[in-house]
């Protein structure tokens, strides 16, 4: 299987969505493809699929696509049920007729060599059987069945006919068929959306192992880190292309960049110096064949182009809180949440500062925990209570679907009817609202937008505590990046859902995790979770936070434990500041592993101050306490 395109071009009535497009699709390529939200990365696919035409410069003689004729493709708007009375599981079986037919000869093989053992029966039987255990002909039922139930689908749901699911289960279904088809080609537009934490690492290691080419187009960095080998970005309007995962492909992109711009540095030095040559001597008539061939030179350069900036055009604003809560900010005790039945029972105490991430599967109750603290849910049983000078920011996964005739301006202004007509068009200008994008209603925006001018209202009150329930939802990786990074300067408490992962490891301090009805509370980030998640001796268990307690310790002791986390954290902050400055060596970017690395020991840097300076404020608040 191969496809190539050399030097294309997507138009849209007659405006150049993607130039310069290379690709070089090979029998067991590995690819995802990024961009920010309408750089054309569905269009590619659809190029890719045969959907959409792809055009060429006409004086650029090197353009072409060229597709070799036997490999089949699988995209998912081309699954379809031809009879929506078959049940679940003859819908599966249909992605295995070829399989079925070879268990049926073999069935009718055996048959045969009851009464004839001849060397043509025993030679057919025994190529048959060759072929279906090629084709994992013993373990079919147990893949589609696998997959299915990972895919939220259970065995009694394997009997009901196609019509009677939903129109999100039919879409899962369509998914699945899709997967379990197993085309040389699989291209997949945003594969992880709306699929729990299970689903999707099911779903990389089913990619990671699949034995044929695939496409990706994914927001999900965590996903791609797992599953891709090369990494297509679109970019101004240009097709970049880099190897490896996502983190490979940012220190790829940083070195490419940073050897251009050291480039094209050089070349502007040397232009400058030739054209102060030529302009000094060139009325000097001894001087004319020395002037002249340096103009000649300047004529002959290759000019390198100066390099553009990586597209990091977001949002901005000062989160930070107006008052500090106190330092106890929710105690939670004995909390049933659930509607009819008890999805999960809670115990435990969040303190200032603290950014706790809620993960599980669907459905676990992940947002039931949210709306039931926010008082939109009646609690089962228990109780909860927010600590002194609590403010809270909330943010609701259902505020995409909002509709209103209002334009973005006037819903701002209703919120906060105080601002002036300029300062409510500056805040909006913040979150990329400018010019006459404010005059925009409500019931024409993406789900993206809507998700940014709602956030922009939350963060414009600048509470100390923000609930979130899946924030990032609808965004590119742009967005998520600016999300993080205000997240993690953020001064205040965070409580957050979320099934994007690399989201998840960049913001959290502290999990809760549901699972098989159960709640586990891990005092530490993603990454370490998922370190001792993997290790074979690490035992789950049932972990609830309890208050932490109050050491009794005199004024001098208090002073030296103070010096001594003053004095740790300024070690860790001057070993990052070294670690900035060693990025900026050749032989340091250059060198991808060292990257790695330095990466690696500046973001646990980062949690261990982190850490720490938690441990000063409580602390600093013991020696206030004692009057200090």
């Amino acid at each position: 299987m191969r496809l190539v395109i050399n030097n294309g071009k997507i138009e849209f009535a007659g405006n150049a969505i993607i130039e310069h497009i290379n690709f070089d699709i090979k029998d067991n390529s590995k690819i995802a493809i990024i961009g920010s939200n309408g750089s054309g990365k569905t269009s590619l696919l659809k190029v890719i699929e045969g959907e959409l035409d792809l055009t060429f410069d006409s004086s650029n003689l090197d353009g072409y696509i060229s597709k070799s004729n036997d490999f089949d493709l699988g995209y998912l708007k081309q699954i379809s049920f031809s009879d929506d009375s078959i049940t679940l599981e003859e819908a599966m079986l249909e992605c295995y007729k070829k399989v079925i037919a070879l268990e049926n000869r073999l069935r009718e093989l055996e048959e045969i060599l009851q009464t004839d053992m001849s060397d043509k029966v025993i030679s057919e039987y025994s190529k048959t059987q060759e072929l279906f255990e090629n084709m994992d002909g013993y373990y079919y039922q147990k893949e589609y069945s696998t997959v299915l139930k990972k895919f939220g689908f259970t065995k009694d749901m394997f009997s009901k006919p196609l019509s009677s699911f939903s129109g999100g289960e039919r879409t899962k279904i369509a998914f699945v068929k899709l997967l379990l088809s197993k085309p040389d080609l699989l291209l997949l537009d945003e594969p992880t959306n709306h699929l729990d934490l299970e689903a999707i690492e099911w779903l990389e290691e089913y990619l990671k192992n699949y034995k044929k080419a695939f496409i990706v187009v994914s927001h999900d960095r965590e996903f791609i880190n797992h599953v891709a080998k090369e990494v297509y970005e679109i970019e101004y309007n240009t097709l970049n292309k880099y190897s490896g995962n996502y983190d490979e492909y940012l220190i790829e992109k940083e070195t490419r960049h940073k050897t251009l711009v050291k480039e094209y540095e050089k070349q502007q030095k040397e232009i400058a110096h030739q054209q102060e040559l030529i302009d000094r001597f060139r009325y000097k008539a001894t001087k004319a064949k020395m002037v002249q061939s340096r103009i000649k030179q300047l004529d002959k350069m290759d000019v390198i182009e100066a390099p553009k900036e990586t597209k990091k055009k977001t949002f901005k604003m000062n989160i930070n809180p107006v008052s500090e809560s106190g330092k106890e900010v929710l105690s939670i005790r004995e909390l049933s949440v659930g509607y009819n039945s008890e999805l999960a029972k809670i115990s435990l105490d969040i303190y200032k500062g603290e950014k706790l991430a809620i993960i599980g599967e669907n459905g676990s109750g992940k947002s039931t925990i949210l709306k039931t603290i926010m008082g939109m849910i009646s609690p089962l049983s228990g109780e909860y209570k927010y600590g002194f000078n609590v403010k809270i920011g909330y943010f609701d996964q259902q505020v995409a679907s909002k509709t209103s005739d209002k334009t973005i301006l006037e819903d701002y202004q209703d919120t906060f009817p105080f601002l002036t007509n300029q300062e409510a068009r500056n805040d909006l200008g913040c979150f990329l609202f400018s010019g006459k994008d404010v005059d925009k209603k409500i019931n024409v925006l993406s789900g993206g937008e809507i998700v940014r001018l709602s956030l922009a209202k939350i963060f414009k009150t600048r509470p100390n505590l923000l609930i979130l329930d899946e924030p990032t939802n609808h965004m590119d990786i742009v967005s998520k990046e600016t999300i993080e990074k205000m997240l993690k300067s953020y001064k205040g408490t965070v409580i957050f859902v979320s099934h994007d992962r690399y989201f998840v490891r960049k913001i959290s301090d502290s999990l809760l995790v549901l699972k098989d009805g159960g709640v586990n509370y891990y005092p530490y980030g993603y990454s370490q979770y998922m370190s001792k998640k993997e290790d074979k001796t690490f035992i789950v268990k049932e972990e609830v936070k309890k208050e932490k307690p109050v050491e009794k310790k005199d004024r001098n002791t208090l002073k030296k434990e103070l010096s001594s986390l003053e004095k740790l954290i300024n070690e860790k902050e001057n070993r990052i500041k070294e670690i900035e400055l060693e990025f900026e060596k050749e032989e340091v970017y250059s060198d991808f592993m060292i990257m790695q690395e330095l990466e690696n020991e500046s973001e646990e840097l980062e949690d261990e101050i982190q850490s720490l300076t938690l441990k000063w404020e409580e602390v600093v608040v013991l020696l206030e306490e004692k009057g200090i």
